[in-house]
C-alpha cells in the first residue's frame, strides 16, 4: 500500500495565502504546484519557495494546468476573482476534491459581513462546478502573514462540507500546515466562518492585534 502523499494545486498560489499554504505543505512532504493566471509569474513563485525552502520540487503552471495535474485543487484568490478562476479551471476539477478558502470581502467595507446570494462563497464554488466536483471549505480565518512565517499558528481551522470524508481529508491537509481543524458541519455552514473575517478585521483594527485567529475551547470526548 503506497504512503504517497496527493499532489496539490493551489489557485491563486503567488498570493500571500497560496504562498503560505503551499510553503507549510512543502514541508510536509506533499507535492505542491504553485497556480497563477500566467504560467510565467507561477513558475518564478514556485522557484522562490524551492530556493527558500532548499528544495527543488515545487512547481509552478498556469492554473488549468495545475488543476489537471493535482489530486486536490485549493482556491486561494480573492472573492473578485472566485468566478472567473473557477470557470478557467472547472473541466480539469472533475472527480477532484476542491477546498475553497474565498472568503466575500468586498471593499471599501471589508470590515461589513456582506454575504453573496448564494449564501456563502462556498456553495457559489459548488454550484459553479458541479455535483462531479466535491467542494470543502476552509482557511478563511487564518492570517496569510502568519502562515509564511515559520512561527507555531495558535489558531483552528473550520471546516464545512457536504461529505464527511471530505473533510476528513482537508482537516489532514489543516494539521500538516500546522493547525487544528473542526468538522463545521454542510457546506452552507462555510457562511460562519467567511462572516467571521469581517469580524476578525474589525478585533483585529480594534485591539492592534497582528492576526488574530479563532480557537474552539473544550475537549473532544472519545
Amino acid at each position: 500500500m503506497s504512503d504517497a502523499k496527493p499532489t496539490i494545486a493551489i489557485l491563486g498560489g503567488t498570493g500571500d495565502l497560496g504562498t503560505g499554504l503551499g510553503r507549510r505543505w512543502a514541508r510536509a512532504g506533499y507535492p505542491v504546484i504553485i497556480g497563477s493566471r500566467g504560467a510565467e509569474k507561477a513558475a518564478a513563485s514556485a522557484k522562490a519557495m524551492n530556493e527558500a525552502l532548499g528544495r527543488a520540487d515545487v512547481r509552478g503552471l498556469a492554473n488549468p494546468d495545475a488543476a489537471s495535474e493535482a489530486e486536490i485543487v485549493v482556491l486561494t484568490v480573492p472573492f473578485e476573482s472566485q468566478a472567473a478562476t473557477i470557470e478557467s479551471v472547472r473541466e480539469h476539477c472533475r472527480g477532484k476534491l476542491f477546498v475553497d478558502a474565498t472568503v466575500p470581502l468586498m471593499p471599501p467595507k471589508v470590515g461589513t459581513v456582506q454575504l453573496p446570494e448564494e449564501g456563502c462563497a462556498a456553495v457559489r464554488a459548488q454550484k459553479l462546478l458541479g455535483d462531479e466536483v466535491t467542494v470543502v471549505s476552509a482557511f478563511q480565518n487564518v492570517a496569510a502573514a502568519k502562515l509564511q512565517s515559520d512561527e507555531e499558528l495558535d489558531c483552528d481551522v473550520l471546516v464545512a462540507g457536504d461529505k464527511a470524508v471530505a473533510r476528513d481529508v482537508v482537516i489532514s491537509l489543516v494539521e500538516a500546515a500546522g493547525l487544528r481543524g473542526w468538522h463545521a458541519g454542510p457546506l452552507a455552514n462555510s457562511a460562519a466562518a467567511e462572516a467571521l473575517t469581517s469580524v476578525i478585521i474589525q478585533i483585529n483594527r480594534r485591539y492592534k492585534i497582528d492576526g488574530a485567529g479563532i480557537r474552539i475551547t473544550g475537549k473532544p470526548g472519545i
